[in-house]
């Protein structure tokens, strides 16, 4: 039973119970004691996920910074703000269904590059082309050759 923030008895009821856009359950009580109604939200506790970068230093994962890349390669491109972020949940979906305590960033990325190649391919190349750290132009060629196929 969830104590009243009101008058401290741990007799509540929910009213109601609904999801909410975050993942979280947003619950309605009401307390039996003095009728009081308040507002809980529920969220799924995650392991935190460590995401284990080139130089094999080991950092807590960071959906802004995904979200951030992703902003760089779709800038002046047509795609807007609501397909980023629904992209970023379909990835976040994608890497925590794994089941792992460490992912590489060569995961992430690999898995960013195919979503960025469906929905836009200039943004894709963009990105491909810092995550992949292209050398020179034949190497930026050769990665348009492969969209071209």
């Amino acid at each position: 039973m969830l104590k009243c923030p009101f008058c401290g008895k741990d007799n509540t009821k929910v009213i109601d119970s609904r999801p909410t856009d975050d993942s979280s359950i947003r619950r309605r009580r009401q307390c039996d004691s003095c009728g009081k109604r308040f507002t809980t939200y529920e969220k799924v506790e995650t392991m935190p996920l460590i995401v284990i970068k080139k130089d094999d230093n080991r950092e807590p994962y960071d959906r802004e910074k995904i979200v951030a890349g992703i902003v760089r390669s779709c800038h002046k491109r047509p795609v807007s703000m609501v397909e980023i972020s629904a992209m970023v949940d379909e990835i976040e979906t994608q890497i925590f269904n794994m089941g792992e305590k460490e992912i590489p960033t060569t995961t992430i990325g690999t898995i960013v590059m195919n979503k960025l190649k469906e929905l836009d391919e200039v943004a894709y190349v963009r990105f491909a082309s810092v995550y992949r750290e292209f050398k020179d132009v034949n190497t930026f060629m050769d990665e348009i050759k492969k969209i071209l196929k």
